[in-house]
């Protein structure tokens, strides 16, 4: 009996040996990791409320800018080099003349109703564009009026071919506008677009669909459709505030968990909160000031000395450090720096007061009754600028008026300023903020067949930037567009038909419980969402077991 206890003893002193050897051997050979979940909602607070979720109808609301970029998809899209990349094609070919575009969609597309995505969609929003009663913006008009669309032939409705009047190097920056549902759309007169039920409740292609909106909010659920990876995060959800003032003090109560854009003034309290996660990046476009040369009440802006002088007069280093809090990169081309079209060697302004007064001086321009404003042949030198950034227009003021310059800075909502005054022309000059992105060409900013209805608000006429202009964008070779644009540059720098001031940097805050949020250069703010489907905010722990154990 006593061996046979001892026996049993020593088989489970075994037992127990062998066990812990192969405790030590799991610990070695696995590793419990802790990777991403899905679940959880985003609640991000936005300035503003959107008006039209429509992608033909959300140019001048960054809102509706943001919300269609994640509810809509075009055939194509911008990478964050500004180059154009499939998104629901799965290619395109370019004919040897460079006038016909053949695309193919992606099989398998459905709307978010489940209905199936087709040619005949893309049929339809060009045509919409197309319509001489499109109520969005002329520009889209005034390209795809001279673009032919069809649908060849083909068993399965995928082919889109377009086909151009003459060559356009940036044609493609056009497709990535998000496509409508024809299903949905086409029994609504195109001229009643604004007035549609579906500009609040949006179908699309996109990572996200509506769940609710109303008067505060608007509820994203993920696309189980979607034809791309499918997020972590199941929800996102966007709360409107008046202004981006009021996002901080929304973020710090809990009703937030990202911040769409810190205001610059806001950086270093943003930078205080511990639980805040900021992000920076450069954006693509320009904040400029146009000077209306068109306008008979403002004729001095016709002369070129009259505007150099303005931005000699301008410390625009010190405009971005004072009231960006230098969040901004000195501008001195219409091109973005670090594409392939910009100029490094174009001629600079510097901040030169002294060569401001100079300029004034010898255009005639002078204090002749001692009232600290110029004047000559009994005009003052005069005008009204506006902006939606009351600080900036004012110390713009304060620095012009310094050489003698009297200027009314007032103050704007960016929507009023886009309709009340640079559409209709009615203003003397304007503080702008504008984004380019994709193919740098100027054409619908600075070609002289803008002035009266496209985007040319300046009123520049100049023959010899018009030929480079036209020029380059009927070629593909990156060399040869390149010199037409050099040429451009210079020609704009040498008649400052604008005062360039800054290449805007955007910021954005995330509460540090959202993992994986990346911002590289952004065409737009609407992507900041470019990598979504990588953020998660819930997590889960695996086994998982170590490579080359034991090698």
């Amino acid at each position: 009996m006593g061996r046979y206890l001892r026996w049993q003893a020593a088989i489970a002193v075994l037992g127990l040996v062998l066990l812990a050897a192969l405790l030590r051997y799991a610990a070695y050979n696995f590793t419990s990791v802790t990777v991403p979940d899905r679940g959880g909602t985003f609640v991000e607070g936005v300035a503003g409320n959107p008006q039209y979720l429509n992608p033909l109808l959300s140019q001048y609301n960054q809102v509706d800018g943001t919300l269609c970029a994640l509810l809509f998809n075009g055939l194509t899209k911008l990478d964050e080099q500004g180059n154009v990349v499939p998104d629901l094609v799965e290619s395109w070919t370019i004919s040897a003349d460079g006038l016909t575009y053949d695309f193919r969609l992606r099989a398998g597309l459905q709307w978010h109703d489940g209905a199936p995505v087709t040619a005949a969609d893309v049929l339809y929003t060009v045509g919409a564009m197309q319509a001489d009663d499109f109520p969005g913006v002329s520009w889209l008009k005034g390209l795809w009026q001279t673009v032919q669309v069809a649908m060849p032939e083909g068993p399965d409705g995928l082919a889109v071919q377009f086909t151009l009047e003459q060559p356009l190097a940036s044609f493609l920056d056009y497709t990535t506008i998000g496509l409508l549902p024809a299903h949905l759309w086409k029994d609504i007169p195109v001229a009643q677009m604004r007035e549609s039920q579906f500009n609040t409740r949006p179908v699309g292609t996109g990572p996200f669909q509506l769940g609710q909106i109303t008067a505060t909010r608007i509820e994203l659920t993920v696309n189980p459709r979607y034809h791309a990876a499918a997020p972590y995060l199941t929800g996102l959800t966007f709360r409107f505030y008046p202004d981006h003032q009021s996002l901080l003090p929304a973020f710090d109560r809990g009703e937030i968990d990202g911040v769409s854009w810190v205001w610059p003034a806001e950086i270093d309290a943003a930078a205080r909160r511990e639980n805040l996660q900021l992000f920076t990046a450069p954006l693509s476009g320009y904040t400029l000031i146009y000077l209306n040369l068109q306008n008979p009440n403002v004729p001095f802006f016709s002369e070129k000395p009259v505007r150099q002088a303005l931005l000699h007069a301008l410390d625009r280093q010190g405009l971005i450090d004072s009231t960006l809090h230098g969040q901004g990169v000195v501008a001195h081309t219409p091109i973005l720096p670090g594409t392939w079209a910009y100029d490094a060697e174009v001629p600079r302004y510097s901040y030169d007061p002294d060569r401001a007064r100079q300029l004034l001086d010898e255009a005639g321009w002078v204090d002749s009754d001692g009232d600290g404003v110029r004047d000559r042949d009994g005009e003052k030198l005069a005008f009204i600028l506006l902006g939606d950034n009351q600080g900036m227009i004012e110390m713009i003021a304060t620095a012009w008026a310094r050489i003698g310059v009297q200027v009314a800075a007032q103050a704007v909502t960016l929507p009023g300023l886009t309709s009340d005054f640079l559409a209709p022309r009615t203003f003397d000059a304007a503080l702008v903020h504008w984004e380019q992105a994709g193919d740098p060409d100027p054409y619908p900013l600075w070609h002289s067949t803008q002035i009266q209805d496209g985007q040319n608000y300046s009123g520049w006429d100049d023959a010899a930037a018009d030929q480079a202009i036209e020029k380059a964008r009927a070629i593909t070779d990156r060399a040869a567009r390149r010199e037409d644009y050099v040429q451009f540059q210079r020609l704009f720098a040498d008649e400052a038909p604008a005062l360039l001031l800054y290449h805007p940097v955007y910021t954005y805050g995330v509460r540090d419980k959202v993992h994986a949020v990346q911002l590289g250069p952004l065409n737009s703010p609407a992507d900041r969402f470019r990598d979504i489907a990588d953020w998660y905010i819930v997590t889960k722990r695996i086994t998982v077991g170590n490579q080359g154990a034991g090698d």
